[in-house]
């Protein structure tokens, strides 16, 4: 498995592992995501901002992950000081096929290269609250769990929000 940049190549790939993750999310209660979003303006959008990675096996995607410093103003509501800079993962998904295999640890595991080399001692991430795997996955990493919040542009939807310091 090589962890990578997304190309616009890729968009067809990211869009398919969409199409076949948003089901599978919807069918065990988690609402996050729909047929509007994400969609491949968002993720072209991440890639023109070099902020869009991949898991390429054997020439397949088998996850991403949007590793950005954009913090939702929201996560203020969990004591957050979100003017404090901080690497940002959004938009994590695995592939049904590679489910697993440690490729969301490798995604997020990147997320803390990136902080480690801009020199960021601090890592964010939000996940729905229906999102069982997310919320074994992330304490595992060294995630601590900080609250619940409401997103606005979700609504209906709670999240949790968990955090790490690195360095």
């Amino acid at each position: 498995m090589l962890i990578r940049h997304a190309t616009l190549n890729d968009i067809p790939q990211i869009m398919q592992l969409i199409a076949e993750v948003v089901p599978a999310m919807n069918a065990s209660g988690n609402f996050q995501w729909d047929s509007t979003y994400p969609n491949a303006e968002v993720f072209e959008k991440d890639i023109a901002l070099n902020q869009l990675w991949v898991a390429d096996v054997d020439s397949a995607i088998g996850g991403i992950a949007a590793i950005t410093t954009d913090q939702e103003p929201e996560y203020a509501e969990v004591g957050w000081d979100i003017n404090e800079t901080a690497i940002v993962t959004h938009r994590l998904a695995v592939s049904e096929k590679y489910r697993g295999q440690g490729i969301a640890a490798a995604l997020l595991m990147q997320a803390e290269k990136e902080a480690v080399d801009r020199n960021i001692n601090l890592l964010r991430i939000d996940t729905n609250t229906n999102n069982q795997a997310t919320q074994k996955l992330f304490p595992k990493l060294g995630y601590q769990f900080a609250g619940e919040i409401g997103l606005g542009f979700r609504p209906n939807l709670r999240f949790y929000c968990y955090e790490k310091r690195v360095g």
